[in-house]
């Protein structure tokens, strides 16, 4: 395992997975979040995102955590050695990100943007996660098992097994 790609609905507990992971192996974690976005919570150019994407692909070890734009998410799971994929239920994701603004109310999440809003982090969260459906599907697991040819797949579906990975 040198190159790791974690990946799942928004509020699937994939950030908490990768720094376990990451402190556990370790191997550099990456959250997308961090090249996707400036500090200020604005989204980076996307030929910068692109070219620094490229540059942690070829690098020797990471994990990279998050989705990002769709061509990219193909290139992480082609790169990769290993695959996981946090697959809770939708409720589970829901309570997740809600969970996620309330203690925002009062503390930063970690590892969330400087100066971004955590407020209209989880409204875009709340967004994709109604969006979801259409991409997190039993086609998209389909293709994922046929993709994982040659890989590890590891597929987390419940808060039980994502606690159990979270706390190596």
């Amino acid at each position: 395992m040198k190159k790791v790609a974690v990946f799942g609905k928004p509020g699937s507990g994939k950030s908490t997975l990768s720094k376990a992971l990451a402190a556990a192996s370790g191997i550099p974690l990456y959250p997308l979040d961090s090249l996707v976005y400036q500090p200020n919570g604005e989204p980076v150019e996307r030929s910068l995102f692109d070219e620094a994407h490229d540059q942690l692909l070829a690098s020797d070890s990471w994990i990279i955590e998050g989705f990002g734009p769709l061509a990219s998410f193909q290139q992480r799971l082609n790169a990769a050695d290993t695959l996981v994929y946090v697959d809770l239920p939708y409720f589970t994701s829901y309570w997740f990100v809600t969970k996620r603004l309330l203690k925002g109310l009062f503390v930063k999440p970690e590892g969330w943007p400087e100066g971004s809003s955590v407020f209209k982090g989880t409204l875009e969260s709340y967004k994709m996660l109604r969006l979801s459906p259409t991409f997190w599907n039993a086609d998209f697991r389909s293709r994922l098992e046929a993709l994982s040819t040659g890989k590890t797949l590891h597929v987390i579906t419940s808060v039980t097994a994502l606690r159990a990975c979270s706390h190596y």
